[in-house]
């Protein structure tokens, strides 16, 4: 699996890169039919090792959806792990802003792996 062609599309995007999962599909595995949740699962730990994130933090499986990869060490970045950490907290019951997802309902379903 080498996605290093993503990695420097990121780059030179100014870190961050909106790509087709069918994109993403055909550098991470093309001799693959088709995106199981064991491959999004694998992708997501190859593009965590280069340095990059996903939005939505859960690949979808569909070759049709798109998502969002951008770097980890970047503004935008830092505030998806903040968001990140503020969903996983929310999911347990211990939001220390109980109603924000109230206000924002996509974000949730965005960050929560």
């Amino acid at each position: 699996m080498d996605l290093t062609i993503i990695k420097h599309a990121v780059e030179a995007d100014d870190g961050i890169k909106r790509l087709s999962m069918a994109f993403v599909k055909k550098h991470a595995a093309p001799d693959r039919t088709r995106l199981s949740a064991e491959l999004c699962t694998d992708i997501t730990k190859e593009l965590d090792k280069l340095g990059l994130v996903t939005l939505p933090k859960r690949l979808p499986r569909s070759e049709n959806e798109f998502i969002f990869v951008i770097k980890k060490e970047s503004p935008l970045g830092h505030v998806v792990a903040v968001a990140g950490s503020l969903a996983a907290l929310d999911e347990v019951g211990a939001n220390p802003l109980p109603r924000i997802f109230e206000n924002y309902p996509q974000a949730k379903a965005q960050l929560v792996s």
